[in-house]
């Protein structure tokens, strides 16, 4: 019956539409936001309900009005619901100004009820006893750091029930509407300002210090109060306009409010026609021209990849071929190289004494690196070019690739561990393949190298991985195919060297123990693997690929059992993978939202946006950016050495340097292309801003020397 009733719900959730398996509320680090319906009578022909998104913010937090003020963006609910409902415009609640240093925005803190209307056709029918209404809504949450999220919901309405557990919510969302003005505004342009004089306001408020909201976005400064005055129970204000308006409008909506003693807030609505000539419509202004032309300084220092894939002069991909075969031989000197030389320690310590042998897997090892980069480069090409915003090491980014790699190298550790023969398993013929065919053994070893250095740049590296993304594919993969065969180019030399083959030792029974000894790195690598699972799927996930590990392990081993015991417990433990995987895979491969490290005031690092650092620029702070992942070896070697040694962060505190940390171990679009604008496709980078100065791009294996002397030029 249990197996059954499951098997219904897994229908359901597969037959049924989207909006039938959202949820009624979603929890972010920020905020929690719910659909909620206020529906007394229930669904009745001819009559009308009301419904909204709820948002309860965490301290500090904030959300926006329909006109935001200087930045951010309004609150948007996209609703979907069943022929016969019709959904009006949300009736905001009266909005607060917010402070942001010198600027100012309009928006919600602490909780906020965004309702609307549904009005009932009279010829409604539903043909069931309930309607589903769906929520698609969109809002931009902001401290210091704004973050876009965003989230689907669904809600079954009863037709014939009251639902009514929000009302007191409901009432004081409609209580916080600014009312409608039984008096006249009106506005008229004087030069540079809006002057605004409102009649028919409450008697309590004269003499009081107003605040104006007007609902079209970019009219006047947010910020400013204005010169204000009473005059025979007429309030005025005078504004300065936008310096970046766009709209002219002949009439201004504006909203009136007032603060009493007590903390309460009452508003009025109204029309205002709008008098007088309206100066010239300034141009949007997209950066400051310091900060443009830092950027072009920057463009003309570092090769940038093209939007559009345009073939690059034969000297410049000379020199990438060049760059890319320097940055491919460095890549072995990376740590995430470092798992991948205990198979080939122990591949050239097999073949030892047979030369042979040994060029044969040489050759193969070099294919098997320089096909992986070319099919990997290849692969990135294809998906950028149809519009996936994506640079190199972007198969990390998905739980279920790290899973798999996790388990991959699970598997290789208990092969080298001695626990199982890969040809127990296989037919007689498959299990002498390696010994008759060496060559398929080391090209397979070529293909593990990449998929697990392939995350990682070097110096050189990222130059040309940054050129060659941009170009066709004719120029672009001899690129990666240089970059392969400068990774394999030490081990094809050894192979084919005779010194240093005479130098190798003897195959003896000393590599058994060397060959069980490779094992711990590659543990070592699955628990750095399980680490960047815990980082894109949280600490569950992570759980749950140690189980499944747990299980897949001793799976392995009772297949190495033999007679009846290798029946009886492989069977068993079988089933207990199946059920394992059934139960914890779902949660190892889901992706967390990506919820950004929020910084307090005494953080050292915080997260990178490209609002943060042209602002902090303006502010005349310099600014350096670690572009960074969990996946990325390199990047964390670099987190733990220069970048927490207490002389360079001395340097960085006495020049007043703003640390900023762009996390790219989820796929992050705005990440995606800021790497592009420096002409990098792949982490780590590091880049110094100077307020009036081009960002200078540091060495990808940053040293302390390197970095203090980048400090002190500021």
């Amino acid at each position: 019956m249990l197996l059954g009733a499951g098997g219904t719900a897994w229908c359901q959730w597969f037959s049924g539409s989207p909006a039938a398996a959202a949820p009624v509320s979603i929890t972010t680090p920020h905020v929690q936001a719910e659909l909620v319906v206020h529906a007394p009578d229930g669904v009745v022909a001819g009559g009308s309900f009301k419904v909204g998104l709820r948002i309860v913010h965490q301290p500090h937090w904030h959300t926006y009005w329909r006109n935001p003020g200087d930045s951010g963006l309004a609150t948007q609910l996209d609703w979907k619901l069943p022929a016969g409902l019709a959904v009006g415009a949300v009736e905001w609640p009266l909005p607060r100004r917010l402070p942001v240093g010198p600027l100012a925005n309009y928006g919600y803190e602490d909780t906020v009820l965004l309702p609307a209307t549904v009005q009932v056709t009279p010829d409604f029918q539903a043909g069931r006893s309930s309607v589903l209404l769906a929520l698609h809504a969109q809002w931009l949450v902001c401290r210091e750091e704004c973050i876009p999220e965003q989230g689907d919901f669904a809600f079954e309405l009863p037709l014939r029930s009251a639902t009514a557990s929000h009302a007191a919510d409901f009432a004081a969302a409609l209580a916080a509407r600014p009312r409608t003005l039984a008096g006249t505004l009106a506005a008229s342009i004087e030069g540079n300002e809006l002057k605004v004089t409102a009649s028919g306001l409450p008697a309590g408020w004269q003499g009081r210090k107003l605040e104006l909201y007007p609902e079209t976005p970019a009219i006047t400064e947010p910020s400013a109060d204005g010169r204000q005055s009473w005059q025979d129970g007429n309030w005025t204000v005078t504004l300065p306009l936008a310096a970046q308006r766009s709209e002219s409008p002949g009439s201004l909506p504006l909203v009136i409010a007032s603060t009493a003693a007590d903390g309460s807030r009452q508003g009025w609505r109204g029309e205002a026609p709008v008098t007088g000539a309206w100066p010239a419509v300034a141009g949007q202004a997209v950066v400051s021209p310091a900060l443009q032309d830092a950027l072009d300084a920057n463009r003309s220092a570092v090769v940038p990849p093209p939007v559009d894939a345009t073939s690059a002069p034969f000297a410049t991909w000379l020199a990438a071929l060049g760059a890319a075969l320097i940055g491919g031989l460095l890549l072995n000197l990376m740590p995430c190289v470092f798992p991948v030389l205990a198979v080939k320690l122990l591949g050239f310590a097999r073949h030892g004494g047979a030369p042979r042998r040994q060029r044969i897997a040489g050759l193969a090892y070099t294919a098997g690196v320089v096909l992986s980069f070319v099919a990997l480069g290849g692969l990135v090409l294809g998906l950028r070019l149809a519009g996936a915003q994506l640079g190199w090491g972007f198969q990390l980014q998905s739980p279920a690739v790290v899973a798999g790699m996790a388990a991959l190298f699970t598997l290789l550790g208990l092969n080298l561990a001695g626990v199982f023969e890969f040809g127990m398993w296989a037919p007689r013929g498959l299990a002498g393949m390696a010994l008759r065919h060496p060559a398929a053994d080391a090209f397979l070893s070529g293909v593990l190298a990449v998929a697990i250095a392939s995350p990682c740049t070097a110096p050189f590296m990222g130059a040309s991985l940054g050129l060659a993304l941009g170009l066709p594919a004719l120029q672009a993969l001899p690129v990666f195919a240089a970059l392969g065969l400068g990774m394999a180019l030490p081990y094809l030399a050894a192979a084919w060297v005779p010194a240093v083959a005479r130098a190798l030792p003897k195959p003896g029974a000393w590599m058994d123990v060397f060959r069980r000894l490779m094992a711990f790195p590659m543990f070592a690598t699955v628990a750095w693997l399980v680490w960047v699972l815990g980082q894109q799927s949280g600490i569950d996930g992570a759980g749950a690929l140690l189980v499944l590990l747990v299980a897949g392990s001793a799976w392995v081993w009772a297949l190495g059992l033999s007679g009846r015991a290798r029946w009886w417990v492989g069977g068993a433990l079988t089933l207990v993978l199946a059920a394992t995987a059934w139960v914890m895979a779902p949660r190892a491969v889901r992706a967390l939202p990506p919820a950004q490290a929020t910084a307090d005031a005494s953080a050292r690092w915080q997260p990178w946006t490209e609002d943060k650092t042209r602002s902090l620029l303006a502010e005349g702070r310099p600014v350096f950016v670690d572009f960074t992942a969990s996946w990325c070896v390199t990047c964390q070697v670099n987190e733990r050495t220069t970048l927490a040694d207490s002389a360079v962060l001395a340097a960085l505190d006495g020049k007043r340097v703003a640390l900023l940390r762009a996390d790219w171990t989820r796929q992050d679009p705005a990440i995606t292309q800021a790497l592009r604008a420096l002409g990098r496709s792949g982490v780590p980078v590091y880049v110094l801003h100077a307020p009036g100065r081009p960002p200078k791009v540091l060495t990808e294996l940053i040293g302390r020397d390197e970095l203090k002397a980048a400090i002190s030029d500021l």
